[in-house]
């Protein structure tokens, strides 16, 4: 009941990222639901392969949650809630709480919409186009269905409350300019990764998908390979790990050669902030340069993309954007004393709008290059 009133009196920003979780939830639920309904159809080993398939959209639906949760007013601890029985391990219980009410709001609704479109509750709609897509003449096995919607609200929930752990010392904020944070350790593996994958992706797609060696994807488009998709999850990895490190050294690059202020200012925030900021980024990067290798591969003569390939592929891009975006409000949150702090001694705002605009100049002029590289590399092999 607790983490219900605190969600009810919550922020009306703070209700609409609950709220696209939510949504998230239900576009990921209503893609089991039909992986559900071809295995109905078809059963056999393509059904696992098309439950494959769903696990990119529940992994981007899970960080999503998490990342809404981590900037959940109601899950940062505050002097006094502890006297009354509310400590660090309560509070990431109530988070918990909270983002497998708003997973299973979303699964409810997919659940819904499915049976709907099934024709299960008022007849077939829409003159009974989803019927076969949906196998709306076989009976709903209801136990396997519910299975499946509990998926990501267990994940997002569990993932929640392991990354709201209470830890020994707190990061971010640029309290000591003189000592840093130090740097993260992943930009050699990431690199690594990244070249295994678009080498893996290149050997792939020379040898061709042959017959029975292609990886069905849902809504109809067939005869992918699977190396192809290895080497995709490769790059997309190597991606979300060497992000981290692309913008300590892009906080690096901005504090070199005698720096003002604002570039100071802007390479030691950059610096704080790179575990935060750059794994989300480094995916926007990685779903964006998979977005144009996937623009060249449906170019050629294959099948077109269905409507569940492009609700998957959707939901994977909005959750990348949206977190990344909720990153970015965490680490304006975690930077708030600090802010306050300046403005109170006397900076002016216009020096510290400027380092906000400087960060995102050297983010940019750095990643988007990586991304146009990256995306270049990919669809290179696929385009033969």
């Amino acid at each position: 009941m607790l983490a219900l009133r605190l969600a009810r009196g919550a922020h009306p920003l703070v209700q609409l990222r609950r709220l696209l979780v939510a949504a998230a939830a239900a576009g990921t639920g209503f893609l089991l639901l039909c992986t559900l309904a071809y295995a109905m159809e078809h059963p056999g080993a393509g059904s696992v392969l098309r439950l494959a398939w769903c696990v990119a959209p529940i992994a981007a639906t899970v960080y999503f949650a998490v990342a809404v949760a981590r900037t959940d007013p109601g899950t940062r601890p505050r002097a006094g809630l502890s006297a009354v029985g509310l400590g660090p391990a309560r509070l990431r219980v109530l988070a918990a709480i909270s983002t497998a009410v708003a997973c299973a709001l979303g699964s409810m609704v997919a659940l819904l919409v499915f049976l709907h479109l099934r024709g299960d509750l008022s007849g077939l709609p829409f003159d009974g186009a989803a019927a076969e897509l949906l196998a709306a003449e076989r009976p709903l096995p209801l136990a396997a269905a519910l299975t499946l919607l509990t998926v990501v609200p267990l994940a997002a929930s569990a993932t929640s409350a392991a990354a709201l752990r209470p830890r020994s010392a707190k990061a971010g904020g640029v309290e000591e300019p003189a000592a840093p944070a130090p740097a993260p350790s992943g930009l050699p593996w990431g690199v690594a990764l990244l070249a295994a994958g678009l080498a893996v992706e290149t050997y792939a797609s020379g040898r061709g998908g042959g017959p029975g060696g292609g990886l069905p994807m849902p809504g109809g488009a067939d005869g992918n390979p699977a190396g192809i998709l290895a080497g995709w999850a490769l790059t997309a990895l190597g991606l979300a790990l060497a992000g981290p490190g692309l913008t300590y050294l892009c906080g690096r690059v901005l504090q070199a050669a005698r720096p003002g202020a604002v570039r100071l200012l802007a390479g030691r925030v950059l610096q704080e902030e790179a575990r935060r900021i750059g794994r989300p980024l480094g995916v926007v990067c990685a779903v964006a340069s998979g977005a144009y290798a996937s623009a060249v591969l449906y170019a050629g003569p294959r099948p077109g993309v269905g409507p569940l390939t492009t609700l998957g592929a959707l939901l994977v891009a909005g959750c990348a954007v949206l977190t990344l975006a909720t990153a970015a409000v965490e680490a304006r949150q975690s930077r708030a004393d600090t802010t306050a702090a300046l403005l109170r001694l006397g900076a002016p705002a216009t020096m510290l709008r400027g380092s906000a605009a400087l960060r995102a100049g050297a983010l940019t002029t750095v990643f988007a290059p990586l991304t146009w590289l990256v995306a270049e590399l990919a669809a290179l092999p696929l385009g033969r």
